[in-house]
């Protein structure tokens, strides 16, 4: 039976969670790591297994979308069930991040793990990023017998963490895309059990800066003091990208003040895993510093390592700087003012080689429409309260893809992961109760998305 109320969707949901989480082991069972130097085979494998489940599910003409130097992505279409029908478009990914030092993981990372002896949350490296999302769309669509009341295009990437020729693919091929909503499902909760609609992703920017002062490195003690070291220059110029309070110093990086919700100070620190005792960076609210607002990060830097340290004046130096920023802000115009800022310094009377690298724009949902309408109600009814605003300072580049390929479709992040997962880290977790929300909150979406165009409200195509 096609459920039609919140009860009976919940119901057929709590059926169909044993399931789920079995489906859900056998795809985090599977090494699908996309980068360099990684085999091949098991990306493959996860590709194979992802298409079959949506077969299964009902989504009819899955196919293998092939692009260069990038692992393959699932792609399918269940048609709408009648003329006025919205589609919905359906986003998540199967590759994941390495695993890391498995010296630091508390179980296999590609062997799923009830955390702590418990069956309420599962240890493995992807598990929540993003193959628990994956699931959550298979799980909503089984919950409609593979017949929802909206007609869905679904695409599971391949090579999300790496980057990849998706990212830009979508506006080449704007048909095959062609929607009125898509729920981009590669994030979560800003906390366990609290419904969250994520707004905003900020861009990134990536800066080289290096200097070269000498020929080779000379005595300190007889050179220092009058040779220019190399790694002296580089602080210098460095320690100008920030204030005294630790606020971004470089002009024109646009700030805003964060109205929505964030972490309390408590819960960033413990995500952080800041030391006792040590302030957090920079002023505003923890919204405005890590989603409204721009951060720079040395991310990188060569210089002599301390064990091998000779006594002798450095004579070059180089870092590497991660740039994020506003969601509004451009991102050529953004690294530009960074560049710019680096390049007008002369540490020392010393200039300065600064070099741009990849750059990827952030983005901002629209939040007055029927779709988010319909999200916000679906969200309430999973959850049982009504969801937080939330930016993420990470990015999503295939998002602004999807935007330019589907211009007039609402784009709705949710999912099951939470900021608490452990993402990108050792002993990622993903818990069966927010995966359980997710299914429930898809297909809520679904079923008031429909209605509002059934009732021929200003969900109506135009």
């Amino acid at each position: 039976m096609t459920p039609k109320t919140p009860e009976q969707l919940a119901s057929t949901v709590d059926g169909l969670m044993d399931g789920l989480r079995a489906d859900l082991v056998r795809l985090a069972a599977i090494p699908s790591v996309a980068f360099p130097g990684f085999p091949s085979g098991p990306v493959e494998e996860a590709h194979d297994l992802v298409a079959e489940l949506l077969r299964d599910a009902g989504v009819t003409g899955v196919e293998r979308l092939d692009l260069p130097d990038t692992a393959p992505a699932v792609y399918g279409e269940i048609p709408p069930p009648h003329p006025g029908a919205p589609t919905v478009l359906l986003y998540g990914h199967y590759d994941v991040q390495p695993p890391g030092d498995e010296a630091l993981w508390l179980s296999p990372p590609f062997e799923p793990t009830p955390v702590d002896g418990e069956e309420e949350a599962l240890r493995a490296r992807g598990i929540a990023d993003d193959k628990a999302n994956v699931i959550a769309h298979l799980g909503m669509l089984r919950a409609y017998g593979g017949r929802p009341p909206v007609g869905i295009k679904i695409v599971i990437e391949g090579q999300e963490e790496y980057g990849s020729a998706f990212d830009t693919y979508p506006p080449s091929d704007p048909a095959r895309f062609a929607c009125d909503a898509m729920v981009v499902a590669d994030l979560g909760n800003l906390r366990p059990g609290t419904p969250t609609l994520t707004t905003g992703l900020r861009g990134a920017a990536e800066v080289v800066v290096e200097v070269r002062t000498l020929d080779e490195p000379r005595h300190s003690g007889e050179f220092g003091g009058a040779a220019p070291d190399a790694l002296l220059v580089l602080l210098k110029a460095l320690a100008t990208l920030h204030d005294v309070h630790g606020d971004v110093a470089v002009e024109g990086l646009r700030r805003e003040e964060w109205s929505g919700t964030s972490y309390t100070e408590e819960e960033f620190r413990a995500l952080a895993g800041v030391r006792a005792g040590t302030p957090l960076m920079g002023s505003g609210s923890l919204g405005e510093r890590l989603w409204s607002g721009p951060a720079v990060t040395v991310v990188g830097l060569d210089a002599p390592g301390v064990a091998h340290a000779a006594s002798a004046v450095v004579p070059y130096a180089r870092a590497k700087l991660n740039l994020r920023f506003h969601p509004r802000q451009d991102p050529g115009e953004a690294q530009a003012l960074l560049v710019e800022h680096l390049r007008s310094l002369r540490p020392f009377g010393v200039p300065l080689t600064v070099t741009p690298g990849d750059t990827g724009p952030g983005f901002e949902a629209a939040t007055g429409g029927p779709a988010h309408r319909a999200a916000r109600a679906a969200l309430a009814e999973a959850w049982g309260e009504q969801p937080s605003y939330v930016a993420t300072g990470g990015s999503i580049p295939l998002v602004n893809g999807l935007a330019q390929a589907a211009p007039g479709a609402e784009v709705l992040l949710f999912g099951a992961q939470d900021s608490m997962c452990n993402l990108h880290a050792p002993n990622e977790r993903v818990l069966l109760s927010e995966l359980r929300g997710t299914v429930v909150a898809l297909g809520a979406f679904v079923r008031e998305y429909a209605a509002d165009f059934a009732a021929g409200g200003d969900g109506t195509r135009a």
